[in-house]
């Protein structure tokens, strides 16, 4: 399964860095790899100052060794090894009008000291972070997603839906990251799923993401914007610094686990405002965003 996961996600990082160097006509994403001296590497890929793409990352991994101290105390584990691979992407476009997009999928197993393996599981999603809320975009990522989600069992979008509202979950500020998507985590074999099973869900969710995103930059990415819009953007991006560095597992996981740190934090974006207490004007597109950020919306 390991190795059929990680073709995949090979396969599927070239797919979407091609698709997204056709739109953006001018820059190409930067290829680096790297190799993890416990054990394992990647291929990091980033796009930077382009027509469309202000910054982005398409990254792939496939690293094994040791579980860190602090991983074992996370998973209520002892002396364990394991082996994890997944794709991640965060977009985070030049325009304030399309939407930052942020997605992953991965797989893990973990073995004894026998090197029998112990549990596997996958995880993964993607999820929509819009500055101006237009309602056509969140239903079509929404919609798109939920399609995906049917293809394998009725209930899983509706599931899936809201763990990506509380995952995504600003709690400190009291407002989402965004306008949701989809997160799963922990999808091991059962009675009812075996881990083909799972796998055969994991890979038709990531093969809808281009589905879902690029029908929305191509409708955005020539609207006309101010500095007063790109400002909102920039704050609006410190609130998804704030999240990536004090929520987000995968971003903790990595620190935790001597994690490559450049493509760890390639989802931090160029350009980005903390301004102090800042409140957007009284009925304005600003605040209709807020508003919305305030608790999860059925799109679908």
């Amino acid at each position: 399964m390991k190795e059929q996961f990680y073709q995949y996600i090979e396969t599927l990082q070239d797919t979407i860095t091609q698709k997204l160097e056709e739109i953006d006509g001018k820059a190409k994403f930067q290829e680096d790899l790297w190799n993890r001296e416990e054990g394992g590497g990647g291929k990091t890929r980033v796009i930077e100052n382009g027509n469309v793409f202000e910054k982005g990352g398409v990254n792939i991994s496939a690293v094994h060794g040791p579980l860190a101290p602090a991983m074992q105390k996370y998973f209520n584990v002892g002396e364990v090894n394991f082996f994890a691979c997944g794709l991640s992407l965060v977009i985070h476009p030049k325009n304030p009008m399309v939407p930052t997009v942020h997605a992953n999928w991965r797989y893990f197993e973990m073995y004894d000291p026998e090197g029998n393996t112990i549990d596997q599981w996958f995880g993964g999603g993607q999820d929509l972070t819009p500055y101006y809320l237009f309602e056509e975009d969140a239903k079509h990522f929404h919609q798109v997603s939920k399609n995906a989600c049917d293809k394998h069992d009725a209930s899983f979008y509706v599931e899936y839906k809201k763990k990506c509202d509380e995952y995504f979950w600003n709690a400190h500020r009291h407002e989402a990251r965004g306008i949701g998507g989809l997160f799963f985590d922990y999808l091991k074999s059962t009675e009812e799923k075996s881990i083909e099973d799972w796998y055969n869900f994991v890979t038709e969710v990531g093969n809808s993401f281009l589905d879902a995103y690029v029908p929305i930059v191509e409708r955005r990415k020539d609207l006309n914007y101010h500095q007063n819009h790109r400002d909102w953007q920039e704050v609006r991006r410190g609130r998804y610094v704030e999240f990536n560095l004090v929520h987000d597992k995968g971003t903790l996981f990595g620190l935790k686990t001597n994690g490559r740190i450049e493509s760890i934090l390639m989802s931090l974006p160029p350009h980005v405002q903390w301004k102090y207490d800042h409140h957007p004007e009284k009925g304005s597109e600003e605040e209709k965003l807020l508003e919305v950020l305030k608790k999860p919306v059925d799109w679908v």
